[in-house]
C-alpha cells in the first residue's frame, strides 16, 4: 500500500488509502532526513504497518468513503505511487552518476505526493475542507515547463526515434516515462469523472516529457550514444 501525505496548517497526516496517523513534521518534507514527532501521548506508540481494514477487498478514500480496491481512484493511486519508486531508483542511479537534476527528482516525488492527495480526494464526496487541504497548484506544471525548456536548449536536436538506452540513468529514467503515461492512462478517466484536479492530468503529462528530456541529457553528460531505431530487414 501507498503512502500519500496531506499537508495542513503545519501538521501533516499520512494516508495510506485510508489509514490516518497525525504526525508533527520537525524536518522538511522532502530534506533528506526526516523526523516525525507524534502529537500526542496516544500517538507516540508505532502504528502497525498493516490495518486489516482492506481484507475484503475495499479501501477508504481521503474522505471516508469505502471503494473497491480496483476502482479507478486507488488505480490512479497505486500507479502514481508505482511512478514515485521508479523516479527514486533513476534517481539513485542519477546521483552514482553524478548528475545534477538529482533535487528536481526529489521534488518531483515530493510533488507526487499531492498527486497523490488530490487523486484520494474524490469530489463527489468531499467537503470543502477536504478540497483546501488537497488542492494541486497548477505552478508545478509551470515549472516543470521551464525545466524541460532548459534541458533541451543544451541538447541536440532530435532528428531520429531513439530506444530507451544511454546508460543506467538514462535508462531507468525511461522506464520512469513508461511508467507516468500509465500513470497518465489511468487518471484520465477520473478526471473526466469530474473526481480529481485537471491539473493532475496536466502534470502527468508534462512530467513525461520531462522525463524524455532528462534521460536524454543524461545520456549527453555521461558521454553515452543513444540507441537509435532501425527498421529490422
Amino acid at each position: 500500500m501507498s503512502f500519500f501525505v496531506t499537508k495542513y496548517t503545519g501538521l501533516h497526516r499520512a494516508l495510506r488509502l485510508g489509514t490516518y496517523v497525525s504526525i508533527k513534521q520537525t524536518q522538511p518534507v522532502c530534506g533528506n532526513e526526516r523526523r516525525y514527532t507524534s502529537t500526542s501521548d496516544e500517538t507516540r506508540r508505532i502504528p502497525k504497518i498493516y490495518t486489516k481494514t482492506g481484507d475484503k477487498g475495499f479501501s477508504s478514500t481521503f474522505t471516508g468513503e469505502r471503494r473497491p480496491k480496483e476502482d479507478h481512484i486507488f488505480d490512479a493511486l497505486g500507479t502514481t505511487d508505482e511512478l514515485s519508486s521508479a523516479i527514486g531508483l533513476a534517481r539513485e542511479f542519477c546521483i552514482d552518476g553524478g548528475h545534477s537534476f538529482t533535487d528536481q527528482l526529489e521534488k518531483i516525488q515530493c510533488v507526487l505526493q499531492d498527486v497523490g492527495s488530490n487523486i484520494a480526494t474524490p469530489r463527489s464526496s468531499a467537503r470543502d475542507s477536504h478540497i483546501k487541504k488537497t488542492k494541486f497548484s497548477s505552478q508545478a506544471v509551470i515549472e516543470l515547463e521551464k525545466w524541460i525548456d532548459s534541458f533541451t536548449e543544451a541538447l541536440p536536436p532530435l532528428t531520429n526515434f531513439i530506444l530507451p538506452s544511454g546508460g543506467k540513468s538514462s535508462a531507468a529514467l525511461h522506464v520512469a516515462r513508461a511508467v507516468c503515461r500509465r500513470a497518465e492512462r489511468c487518471v484520465a478517466p477520473v478526471v473526466r469523472s469530474g473526481e480529481t484536479d485537471p491539473e493532475v492530468a496536466k502534470y502527468l503529462n508534462r512530467l513525461s516529457d520531462y522525463l524524455f528530456t532528462v534521460a536524454r541529457y543524461a545520456a549527453m553528460k555521461e558521454g553515452n550514444g543513444e540507441t537509435i531505431y532501425k527498421k529490422p530487414e
